[in-house]
């Protein structure tokens, strides 16, 4: 393997960002890049230990073959790859690790570098021209965006676990703003910005410094990147600032293969599921997966499936049109079953309606009455009588609730959730948390207004430009998206539907942590909502109240 440190990539305004290249000895090969801000040098195994090793200890497969050197935090590994006769580029992100510049997230302008740095990929003597995208998490949020701009060189993508929509999967879930991004920026980002020198890390591989060999003050620091957090915080609605950094879905046309996470609630399932419906790519693959968000795009399975997409269409090789359009990993209560379908959702659901009751009650009927709750409190949870026979519940799910509040807004949090006949709650092993319910949405009631061109009766879609609040005591039907999930439910257990006024919670306390965040592990991860400057007690704090006859929960049962 011949490898190529810090190579030069110069941008449209003159700015040089620096990429690693990992190649074959000789030739021409078709390349497979990744452009983001966790800084190519930073080992895996050092920038993120415990999700390192809960990977490969429970998942040899992924460490087997190689020397590990040379593996990184969402992309793959060049030594599995360049024996395939792949050239695999990295290119660190602007202002981040060894590329110098202002640090923007997912701007406009780091579209554009992405786009320079798939085009400069695809004009080297050493590529044969046709240039792939495969990575994790930001690495695949990024490719939605530059899609979008077509570059002449894309040939295809692989999306794996990558949100799209600024606005609803990643900043505002249902309106209400996700703290998220904040910490993130805090904990994976201005950990690995351009500029730490020598208060930075040094990578195993060739003992540099990964984050720039200048040594800058905080000062400096602070003025090479954006205020993330509150940037965010400043765009309450779907604005242009969204817009920027959210896909044109009808200017995406290359061919992808664009891989969920059943549990990946609070960040990135629903993106892969609305690329996969959305986009125009007329060539376009889904795959749905469990457990956790960056394994099994390193295990034999994710990366045996993404070799073939790459080798039909960067090489033209293999079996990859024979694929079925839709890989599902069907969830069961203890283990993956894998089902090929044609589409998404699936064609033959039975779309069932359930209704909640009073007395905490869901049921085949509809309900009458009301319920009150603590606008900002755990809520009340309604809980049917046990299924009759297992029935598996896989696609999108959707809520119509009709609610009124004591207060100007409210913001409802819906958790679907499967209870064992003893009624110990069903978790999963989710892309970040290790008790993940079975699917979650949410609704800010002062943005419940639909767009009626793309919302569906099992996809609600709101179009989040203006705020409607409510008249204290005054009902309103409020339309809920609750993100597409997967789970065969036994004979026995009971399906239930939370409806509260916070962040779900598993458990008061877990004592469940990783390395890179900063919050305890309670159930929903990082993707919290506990912002008081967007949730404040005088808004959001008062008493709401289900008005029960026009409310229901709306599920895919698959016969």
């Amino acid at each position: 393997m011949r490898i190529e440190w810090d190579v030069p990539i110069k941008m449209d305004d003159g700015l040089v960002l620096r990429a690693d290249v990992f190649r074959p000895d000789d030739g021409k090969h078709p390349v497979i890049l990744t452009y983001g801000p966790y800084a190519k040098g930073l080992a895996f195994q050092d920038g993120y230990p415990s999700a390192w090793q809960r990977m490969i200890a429970e998942h040899p497969d992924v460490a087997a073959g190689s020397s590990n050197l040379y593996q990184s935090w969402e992309v793959v590994d060049p030594e599995k790859w360049v024996p395939e006769g792949y050239a695999c580029v990295r290119v660190d992100s602007r202002g981040a690790g060894r590329s110098p510049g202002f640090i923007d997230h997912f701007s406009p302008r780091e579209t554009k570098d992405f786009y320079d740095c798939i085009e400069w990929s695809g004009t080297q003597a050493w590529s044969t021209g046709k240039v792939g995208l495969n990575g994790i998490s930001y690495y695949g949020i990024n490719q939605w965006h530059v899609a979008s701009l077509q570059p002449p060189h894309l040939t295809a993508m692989c999306i794996w676990e990558g949100a799209a929509d600024w606005y609803r999967d990643m900043t505002h879930h249902g309106g209400i703003l996700c703290t998220f991004w904040a910490n993130w920026y805090d904990m994976q980002v201005k950990t690995v910005q351009y500029g730490l020198g020598e208060r930075g890390p040094r990578s195993r591989a060739t003992g540099k410094l990964v984050c720039g060999d200048e040594t800058l003050s905080d000062r400096e620091l602070q003025k090479n990147r954006c205020d993330f957090g509150d940037d965010i915080l400043a765009h309450p609605l779907d604005d242009d600032y969204h817009k920027a950094r959210s896909p044109k879905w009808d200017r995406i046309t290359v061919p992808f293969l664009s891989a969920a996470n059943w549990g990946g609630q609070g960040l990135h399932p629903r993106g892969n599921f609305e690329g996969f419906v959305r986009a125009a790519s007329k060539e376009k693959w889904l795959e749905a997966h469990g457990i956790e968000h960056w394994t099994h795009f390193y295990t034999d399975y994710g990366r045996e499936l993404q070799l073939r997409f790459f080798d039909h269409y960067l090489k033209g090789e293999g079996d990859w049109p024979k694929q079925p359009r839709v890989q599902l990993q069907v969830r069961h209560v203890d283990k993956f079953v894998e089902r090929h379908e044609k589409e998404w959702p699936i064609a033959r659901t039975q779309w069932t309606k359930t209704y909640p009751h009073p007395g905490a009650l869901l049921r085949p009927d509809p309900g009458q009455g009301t319920v009150e709750f603590d606008a900002m409190g755990d809520g009340v949870t309604f809980i049917s009588e046990p299924v009759q026979k297992q029935t598996e519940i896989t696609g999108p799910i959707a809520a119509r609730l009709t609610v009124s509040s004591s207060t100007a807004d409210a913001d409802l949090f819906l958790v679907f959730r499967v209870f064992t006949p003893d009624l110990r709650e069903v978790t999963f092993m989710g892309a970040i948390d290790p008790h993940t319910p079975i699917a979650q949405g949410w609704l800010r009631a002062s943005h419940r207004k639909l767009d009626p061109e793309l919302s569906q009766p099992w996809r609600p879609y709101h179009t989040h430009d203006e705020k409607q609040p409510l008249k204290p005591g005054q009902p309103v039907t409020l339309d809920i998206e609750l993100w597409p999930t997967s789970i065969v439910v036994p004979a026995g257990y009971r399906l239930a539907l939370s409806v509260r006024g916070r962040d779900y919670e598993w458990q008061k306390s877990t004592g469940a942590k990783l390395s890179n965040f900063k919050n305890e592990l309670r159930g929903c991860g990082p993707f919290l909502h506990d912002d008081p400057r967007d949730r404040p007690a005088a808004l959001f704090g008062g008493r709401t109240t289900l008005h029960l006859a026009d409310s229901y929960l709306l599920l895919p049962v698959i016969p």
